[in-house]
């Protein structure tokens, strides 16, 4: 069962800890929001599951009980130390103190290597209520790392999900809509008000579920040169796409590439569909 927050709060001072703002830690404190999450990862006896903020333990006891095995990563020590004298019994369970982002752009050699280990090869499933702070690097770096991934799962603060789920021509569309739109199919799964979470955050929250699909990159070299086409596209949203791509490409190479997609080189990156620019790769990708 879920802890309630009478029992987060008695964990949390018999350990002489407390929340701390800086890591954003905000505990899921409804039951019923975190089985919803559950049920809708579709977790296998097979499956492992990376968990990302294990916190106190809540949602990880119920992935314990579903998967395989679960690689949970918490940053907080004290926490890490409370988690492991709770969960010591667990033999399905791989308990990480480390910071998940090893840097802004890579996710953490330790938690790969834990998942590799533990998959034995099969894809993993991310579910998690990511940390807000870290959310969107988060998702980015786990789809472009070299560990295959089924399905991500998670709680995020709602701008972050807005952005995930955007149209072209919006404020919100970007390159993690156009990355996460092509490699899977986005659901939302439901909203989460403030008062789900222990301390309250001043956002509201959505939980979704992207199926991933690594038909259109089964290269990943191929999804990273695609991801840095999209953050030089979209460097100065307000400049055409010859503006941000002049000094990357040859007038020789863009101008044809534009035409064999029948792509205005003088439009803004927002406006191209995600469809649009994985067509435009796959003219460019051979003078990449």
């Amino acid at each position: 069962m879920p802890q309630t927050l009478s029992e987060i709060r008695d964990l949390l001072a018999s350990a002489g800890l407390r929340p701390q703002k800086k890591l954003g830690q905000n505990f899921l404190i409804d039951g019923n929001l975190m089985t919803k999450i559950v049920k809708a990862a579709g977790i296998e006896p097979h499956d492992t599951v990376l968990e990302i903020g294990a916190g106190t333990g809540s949602l990880t006891e119920m992935l314990l009980e579903r998967a395989g095995h679960v690689v949970a990563v918490e940053l907080d020590r004290g926490l890490a130390e409370l988690l492991a004298d709770r969960l010591a019994g667990c033999d399905n369970l791989t308990l990480l103190h480390e910071d998940v982002l090893q840097t802004k752009s890579r996710i953490a050699p330790v938690v790969l290597d834990a998942l590799r280990h533990a998959a034995g090869g099969r894809p993993a499933l991310l579910v998690a209520n990511l940390p807000y702070h870290i959310a969107s690097p988060i998702l980015i770096d786990l789809l472009l790392c070299d560990v295959p991934f089924r399905c991500f799962c998670f709680s995020v603060q709602r701008e972050v999900a807005d952005r995930i789920a955007a149209q072209p021509s919006t404020k919100d569309y970007g390159p993690i809509t156009i990355l996460l739109q092509l490699c899977g199919t986005v659901h939302r799964i439901t909203h989460l008000p403030p008062q789900a979470f222990w301390p309250v955050p001043k956002v509201e929250s959505t939980a979704l579920r992207i199926d991933i699909d690594h038909s259109r990159f089964p290269d990943k070299t191929l999804l990273q040169q695609f991801s840095d086409l999209l953050r030089l596209a979209f460097s100065h949203r307000r400049k055409t796409l010859h503006y941000n791509l002049r000094r990357h490409y040859e007038p020789a190479d863009f101008g044809p590439a534009c035409t064999a997609t029948g792509i205005d080189p003088g439009t803004r990156a927002e406006a191209l569909s995600p469809e649009q620019w994985y067509e435009l790769f796959r003219q460019l990708a051979g003078v990449l």
